[in-house]
């Protein structure tokens, strides 16, 4: 199943039972340059995976004999890498959870229009082409959004994620992001619209922290002329604007009980009351929430409904913070660097290794939005070479010469702190941890060689 010309694999596995979309599919990839095999169930699939190795495999769930779910687990089981995109006419969130749990690449929630077949083919045809794309093995995530105005991570944990995400996108099923000030709530929020099918509706959002409980209401819910004093004219609310879109209830835990109580009823019924109206409007909108709050605390302290809760949390995610996603520090740092050495029309250098250490040693309580204002800072503050630590030192003393004796600086310690915490977090292994600290295993050796003789030769643990 190669091209001859440039060698790829151009085959297409197909397991359905249903005859007439095996025609179907059939006939679309065929017209798009691919070869097709058909299996009807997966103990065919599994015996065309191991004699042909498609590049590609689309799997009904519902199968005769071996399920697809078993099909899949199967193939991903035997050490097969290959895209698996799954189909099925009964799944839920709870189905597409379940099948990248297993290894599923996308779902596709039938009927579904052969287009968006095609352009997701299209989609996982052009990343393997991309350099230094792997299908043989394990294949290892190197960053997530190309593009400015998406969600960058090269978190292991975040990227899993995000998978799952992108394959509930679809759906109309209410999303809970929580995580600290900061992680990229919104920005993920926004991803999501994105991916989803609404992604040409419109996306609205507001911040229910920022309004009083009554300016909140009259903002989500909209309001007639008359309804209340100032109230000069009919005005949509928020759910009308988002109507066929996405709307984003930003840091939901600061609504007031009172107010979460008519949430829920639009959240039941999908139509929303404007103020002074009696006349109910219906509303088709997926609803995404935030919060730098644990809402399963806030709900047994009884500051949050627990009906609204278990409406809200059908798919919940946590963003962890950025001081636990090392790579992602490394990774933010350089990109939002190379924005503001861009913005203020300077050549970009990079970023020292002692300079990026440093900043992976920080706590960052402010998150991605404390690394955004630091980095701007030292791109102020620096002049034709690349970024160094006393471009990021603001209230500390600045980084002295090697000391011959154990130092107290406060960037040595923090430095020593984070390599140890790494080496631990990865078992001692010095290749999954300098490639975490972006560092060398010569230096990573060097460093720990330092920490061993300023101790006295005693060991450390690692």
């Amino acid at each position: 199943m190669l091209d001859t010309e440039s060698g790829v694999s151009r085959g297409i596995l197909v397991v359905e039972d249903d005859e007439q979309l095996q025609t179907a599919l059939t006939k679309v990839l065929s017209q798009q340059g691919y070869e097709v095999t058909v299996a009807r169930d997966g103990y065919e699939g599994l015996e065309h995976v191991e004699r042909d190795a498609p590049w590609l495999v689309l799997t009904d769930l519902s199968l005769p004999g071996k399920g697809g779910m078993e099909f899949l687990r199967e193939v991903r089981t035997q050490g097969y890498h290959m895209p698996v995109v799954v189909m099925t006419a009964y799944g839920g969130v709870d189905v597409a959870v379940e099948a990248l749990k297993y290894g599923a690449t996308d779902f596709l929630q039938k009927p579904f229009p052969f287009d968006r077949l095609e352009k997701l083919i299209q989609q996982l045809d052009d990343d393997r082409s991309e350099p230094g794309h792997v299908t043989t093995g394990p294949q290892e995530e190197t960053q997530y959004g190309k593009d400015q105005e998406g969600f960058l991570t090269r978190d292991p944990k975040v990227l899993q994620t995000l998978k799952m995400l992108d394959m509930v996108a679809s759906s109309s099923a209410t999303i809970l992001i929580q995580g600290e000030s900061g992680t990229g709530k919104e920005v993920l929020a926004r991803h999501i619209h994105r991916k989803s099918t609404r992604a040409h509706q419109p996306f609205v959002a507001i911040n229910c922290a920022a309004l009083p409980e009554g300016l909140l209401e009259s903002e989500l819910f909209g309001y007639e002329k008359g309804a209340f004093t100032g109230a000069l004219s009919r005005r949509a609310g928020k759910f009308e604007l988002a109507h066929q879109g996405t709307l984003l209830l930003d840091e939901i835990g600061e609504m007031s009980l009172g107010l979460q109580a008519k949430l829920l009823r639009v959240l039941q019924e999908r139509e929303v009351d404007r103020l002074g109206s009696r006349q109910p409007i219906p509303v088709d909108v997926r609803v995404i929430v935030t919060t730098n709050r644990n809402l399963a605390q806030e709900v047994q302290a009884g500051r949050f409904r627990e009906d609204v809760y278990y409406r809200l949390s059908v798919m919940p995610f946590t963003l962890p913070p950025l001081r636990d996603r090392p790579e992602d520090i490394q990774l933010l740092a350089e990109q939002f660097s190379h924005r503001s050495f861009q913005r203020n029309h300077r050549s970009w250098h990079g970023i020292s290794d002692e300079a990026m250490m440093y900043l992976k040693s920080r706590p960052w309580r402010g998150n991605v939005r404390e690394l955004e204002n630091v980095i701007e800072r030292g791109v102020l503050l620096a002049d034709n070479g690349p970024l160094q630590v006393e471009h990021f030192q603001f209230d500390e003393p600045t980084l002295t010469s090697a000391p011959t004796h154990a130092p107290t600086g406060t960037i040595w310690e923090m430095e020593r702190d984070l390599i140890l915490r790494t080496l631990e977090a990865h078992n001692s292994n010095r290749t999954h941890a300098a490639r975490t600290l972006g560092i060398s295993i010569r230096t990573l050796r060097n460093k720990l060689r330092e920490y061993r003789e300023l101790n006295g030769g005693l060991s450390l643990g690692v």
